[in-house]
């Protein structure tokens, strides 16, 4: 009972932690392991894992935002000295960054719209089984998730698409609440009048 109350005590106060508040330490890899076990039990129809994960850490994220600068240079060579820091720091501002990549295709019994839909599952599955093991996890995609040029360098393969990364690590930062959808404006009830 006592787990049941830690859930709905989560799921009431959920937010995401801002990148730029992410810090070291990240998760070990025998938690990143149960974190990405405990992110893939998602809704699957056809178990069909129409996604993939691939993890960045270490040395791979410094080298990953050179490259990001030197795209974003190309199309932005009077970029201002915060947009550079921005560029550089895009992956290294958590301790790890992990992609969930859809790679929903047509198929003859599964929608493709229920293979993307599971991929969005399994990154907010990853955001909650980060927080359980007690790290922050944000869910973003910015622009490298659109360009093709940043997706070859990030190793996503033509037809595959960036559902989130998920930047995970450990913070002290006091993230307040953000206005929250009102119910009455959200939700109807069919059938009732």
């Amino acid at each position: 009972m006592q787990n049941d109350v830690k859930l709905t005590d989560f799921l009431r106060d959920r937010h995401s932690t801002p990148v730029a508040q992410i810090k070291e330490p990240g998760p070990s890899q025998e938690e990143l392991e149960a974190i990405l076990t405990f992110a893939t039990r998602v809704p699957d129809h056809g178990k069909l894992a129409p996604w993939r994960l691939v993890v960045y850490r270490g040395a791979v994220r410094k080298r990953l935002g050179e490259q990001f600068l030197a795209l974003a240079l190309k199309k932005t060579p009077d970029m201002a000295e915060a947009a550079r820091e921005a560029e550089l720091t895009r992956f290294s501002r958590a301790p790890l960054v992990v992609a969930v990549v859809s790679t929903a295709a047509p198929h003859v019994k599964i929608p493709e719209w229920e293979q993307v839909l599971s991929a969005g599952a399994l990154c907010f599955n990853m955001l909650m089984a980060a927080n359980a093991h007690g790290y922050v996890a944000n869910w973003r995609t910015e622009w490298v998730a659109y360009d093709d040029e940043a997706l070859a360098l990030l190793g996503i393969k033509p037809g595959e698409k960036v559902a989130g990364f998920i930047h995970i690590g450990s913070s002290d930062f006091p993230t307040p609440d953000r206005p929250r959808p009102v119910l009455s404006e959200i939700v109807t009830y069919a059938g009732e009048a």
